[in-house]
């Protein structure tokens, strides 16, 4: 059994949180982008550029 600190972790695509591996994304770990099913629906941020 692995400890918790020692599992990988990413960075949300919507919210900049880092979350941490789950069984249930062990297939597709590489191909997981958002920490929970509200932020995968709300899809990425808006972009704050402020154009001319």
């Amino acid at each position: 059994m692995r400890k918790k600190s020692e599992l990988p972790t990413k960075e949300c695509a919507h919210c900049g949180l880092p979350f941490t591996w789950r069984k249930k994304w062990e297939r597709d770990w590489e191909r997981v982008k958002y920490c929970s099913e509200r932020c995968r629906r709300a899809g990425k941020p808006p972009s704050t550029n402020a154009g001319p």
